[in-house]
């Protein structure tokens, strides 16, 4: 434990997608398996107050925290690495700040004085990669800066770090530059001068690396190793390979092979010890070495893009790991599923997971699959829209409400099964305005859900607008779907099964966003199980 939080700041340069977020995690990881109280902070340089209201095309899926933050999916990786939930402060846009300071004008705060980036942008940006630090609640606060050195929108946060270096002073703040040491077949060589050019934007900016991470196809010579640090101003030693691996959680081990955490705990003054990563190793093990596996169908409509999924593909790999399952999942585009074809894309599986979403694209598709199902005694999971779906088609084909309907998709429904929440009905604005969060469920005993969770009362993670209609409730349980999970204050529907079929569940929340290596989410390690045992059976 530290008396004055350290920070470190993670950039990037030559190209964007190499992963900052997950060497942050990895660091973080290690750092936190020394006893270091480590939390991890994403500044995105985009315009947008958060990504809420972004196509999960645009910038893969929106992760929701307990206190309600929509935030960018890296946050989703620092929950899954370091077991610790993150909130608000963790994620910070442009858009965020700007806003921010563009209040203050407004209130007078600034004093009549001229508001300029420097100092009033960079003060709020300083200001917001602080507020972690001092809570008290960490040793060693780890700052993500999103998109690339040279970036014009990243310009101001680039600044801000230059500031913090000078301001915190020697063994308190450091900066890793995550860079490309592109291989060139033609020439049959590694090339080290985008990470050169790289370093010296970085530089003409007034900022140090002090640690290069070079994200590589082959393995680095220690001749290159050496070339890196003479052009690079850093040490041979900090200079750390980061080879592609098999899997994201293997790259916490490859960044203590390389020594990652000691080089940086010795820039920060700070005592260093072996990792104690246990407990992550056994998850590879049964991660690496399945007894068996399974095909789950993924029916989404955002499949081109697997970071629209990213937390529900995840939290597959940790229940596969503590099934001792290889899950395999199969994306099947819902807008290009019918009644003609869903037997041929669908009778393979041995489960289906319904996936979020909004608006009424592909819907009858995820309708179209809940039936068939329904009626194959296939394990179901339906997740948020892909629960009221369950329910549109269980008041269409078992209630025979024919036009039963959510009024997100058809206004003018005479059964509208799935409705507006009452708190949403005058809201205008779209971003931040959905029911987000950490909300209570009370579970039915004695249900599938409780034997699930093994407790009657859960705490889950929310991002919705609508919900199933409490006036259609009687009908639907008379006719055997139940529902047994229950807000306490509201009286919303959180949970409804079918008693009677092989495994079928579906669920108003997200519990995918509450799933780590370390705690798999028990909603979907029995939804594999289920699959597996469907399998065996066939």
């Amino acid at each position: 434990m530290t008396t004055n939080p350290k920070y470190i700041f993670v950039t990037g340069g030559v190209s964007s997608s190499l992963g900052k977020g997950i060497i942050a995690a990895s660091l973080a990881k290690l750092l936190q398996a020394q006893g270091y109280r480590t939390t991890i902070q994403k500044l995105d340089p985009y315009i947008n107050i958060d990504p809420g209201t972004l196509n999960p095309y645009e910038h893969g899926e929106c992760y929701v925290t307990d206190d309600g933050a929509e935030t960018d999916l890296d946050l989703g990786h620092y929950e899954r690495f370091l077991n610790v939930p993150t909130s608000q402060a963790n994620n910070v846009t442009t858009g965020r700040i700007y806003q921010s300071v563009i209040d203050k004008e407004r209130r007078g705060e600034f004093l009549g004085k001229t508001v300029q980036v420097i100092p009033h942008i960079t003060d709020e940006i300083k200001h917001r990669i602080q507020i972690l630090g001092n809570s008290g609640d960490y040793d060693i606060v780890i700052t993500e800066i999103g998109g690339t050195v040279g970036d014009i929108e990243s310009l101001p946060y680039i600044e801000s770090v230059r500031q913090l270096q000078w301001e915190l002073g020697d063994h308190n703040a450091l900066v890793i530059h995550l860079t490309l040491v592109p291989y060139l077949s033609a020439a049959g060589e590694l090339k080290t001068k985008p990470t050169q050019h790289s370093v010296k934007t970085l530089m003409e900016s007034g900022v140090h690396a002090d640690i290069l991470v070079c994200r590589t196809e082959h393995e680095l010579s220690d001749g290159l190793k050496e070339k890196l640090a003479r052009f690079c101003n850093v040490k041979k030693e900090a200079v750390i390979q980061s080879i592609d691996a098999s899997t994201i959680y293997d790259v916490p081990n490859l960044m203590l092979d390389e020594k990652l955490d000691r080089v940086v705990l010795e820039k920060l003054d700070l005592q260093s010890d072996v990792p104690d990563l246990g407990r992550w190793n056994e998850f590879l093990k049964r991660h690496k070495n399945p007894k068996s596996e399974v095909t789950i169908g993924l029916i989404g409509k955002y499949v081109e893009l697997q970071d629209s999924y990213k937390s529900i593909l995840e939290a597959f790999i940790h229940a596969g790991a503590e099934n001792e399952v290889k899950v395999n999942v199969e994306s099947v585009h819902s807008e290009y599923l019918n009644e003609d074809n869903v037997n041929f894309k669908l009778g393979h599986l041995d489960g289906i997971l319904v996936a979020p979403g909004f608006g009424e694209r592909g819907v009858e598709g995820k309708i179209d699959a809940v039936k068939y199902v329904r009626e194959n005694n296939i394990p179901f999971l339906g997740i948020c829209l892909g629960m009221q779906m369950a329910v549109i088609e269980y008041a269409r084909n078992v209630l025979n409400l024919k036009d039963a309907n959510s009024i997100e998709m058809d206004g003018n429904t005479k059964n509208p099964v799935i409705n507006l929440m009452e708190s949403q009905k005058n809201v205008v604005n779209k971003g931040g305005t959905m029911r987000l969060g950490a909300w209570d469920c009370e579970i039915v005993d004695g249900s599938i859900a409780h034997k699930i969770y093994r407790q009657t009362s859960i705490n889950e993670r929310h991002r919705h607008r609508f919900e199933l209609n409490d006036n259609y409730k009687a009908q639907l349980e008379a006719a055997g779907m139940k529902a047994t999970g229950l807000n306490p204050e509201t009286g919303l529907v959180e949970i409804i099964e079918i008693p009677d079929h092989n495994w079928f569940v579906g669920v108003q929340y997200h519990p995918e966003y509450k799933s780590t290596v370390a705690n798999p989410h028990p909603l979907f390690v029995a939804f594999i199980a289920a699959a597996l045992k469907f399998k065996n059976k066939k």
